[in-house]
């Protein structure tokens, strides 16, 4: 699959708990048509769909979605080179090298994308990535960092230090998920973004800082793509081998790693939709700030978000709610609180 042009690899194998009842293990968010009439995966599949630019995506994914997932990529005509179905969830790190392997390990630069996030300046997105690819050419390991409008503490963050190349930066560190008052002085100097998760590199570059920060994931992901059954254009990485991988992210094994790491700060209307409280900010709302789908009537309501998928919920003299229901399951809890819906499925599972 050595080429040219970008590959891009969309990540699809999270399983989106924060926006339960709607997303679920067997359904998950990057799989529902949360913010368009469009799935989330389509709407990513449908941003390098340039034939010019792009190849055929690689797409990483939980073995149990592949009809689904193909079925949704068929739909947009944005059908996949190759949809690896990891047998058992390892992070991010190890998926991505699974890709880097099916794309042939070789030269090729990779756009590796979750598929559960949003991009509205899709434009701004193909700019950026256009900034970045001569460096990823060279050798480079670039991310693309979010420009800040909130000193969010829910995010890391991506110091940028002095200038590599037109719009592109080298990254002096990486930041954990920061303290209302750390992330309020980083939004004051002014050099700092959001990590998006967004990430350009030549496969060969990502296999071989994988090999030298983190081997035995290296090792795994060789022996169990050496090992993979092959279906059509599915690719059945080996169990074992896999299960033998340690997990982790990009971010700890690689990004944070590397020595030629670069950032190319970009501002694209980008939100990863963590949150019912984020998809409300995002949300066409009416004239009372409800944001409404599904079969809801509300009467003398302001500032909710109001979703079903089948039960009908009737709402009066609410205000700055969510209230969601899918399936048997409602979720009601105020506004600015959604974070705690992993708290509500702990104690569930007790």
């Amino acid at each position: 699959m050595s080429s040219a042009k970008v590959v891009p690899v969309i990540l699809s194998g999270g399983a989106g708990t924060r926006l339960w009842p709607m997303s679920r293990a067997e359904s998950p968010k990057q799989l529902l048509p949360l913010t368009a009439d469009e799935t989330m995966l389509q709407l990513t599949a449908r941003r390098t769909a340039d034939d010019a630019q792009f190849a055929p995506a690689i797409v990483v994914a939980n073995a149990f979605h592949a009809d689904t997932i193909e079925a949704q990529l068929g739909a947009v005509a944005a059908g996949a080179s190759a949809l690896i179905l990891e047998p058992i969830g390892r992070n991010t790190a190890p998926a991505i090298a699974l890709a880097a392997i099916a794309a042939g390990g070789d030269e090729t630069p990779l756009l590796v994308m979750p598929s559960d996030h949003v991009i509205d300046d899709v434009a701004a997105f193909h700019a950026a990535i256009a900034r970045a690819l001569p460096l990823v050419r060279e050798g480079w390991l670039v991310t693309f960092g979010i420009t800040p409008d909130a000193p969010e503490t829910g995010y890391g963050y991506i110091q940028a230090a002095d200038e590599v190349a037109p719009g592109v930066h080298r990254v002096a560190r990486f930041v954990e998920k920061p303290a209302r008052a750390a992330a309020e002085a980083m939004l004051a100097a002014g050099n700092h973004y959001w990590n998006g998760g967004i990430f350009m590199f030549r496969a060969d570059i990502y296999l071989g800082e994988l090999a030298a920060h983190a081997p035995q994931m290296r090792v795994s992901a060789g022996q169990a793509m050496d090992r993979a059954r092959h279906q059509g254009s599915r690719i059945y990485p080996d169990a074992d081998a896999f299960a033998a991988s340690p997990a982790d992210s990009i971010d700890y094994a690689v990004m944070e790693k590397a020595g030629r790491v670069a950032c190319v700060p970009v501002s694209m209307g980008w939100s990863d939709v963590g949150s019912w409280d984020a998809l409300h900010a995002l949300s066409h709302c009416d004239g009372d700030g409800n944001a409404c789908r599904g079969d809801v009537v509300a009467l003398d309501t302001s500032g909710c978000l109001i979703r079903s998928d089948g039960l009908r919920i009737a709402a009066v003299g609410v205000s700055d709610l969510i209230i969601v229901a899918s399936g048997q399951d409602v979720l009601v809890l105020p506004r600015g609180r959604s974070q705690e819906v992993k708290r509500l499925l702990e104690a569930m599972k007790r």
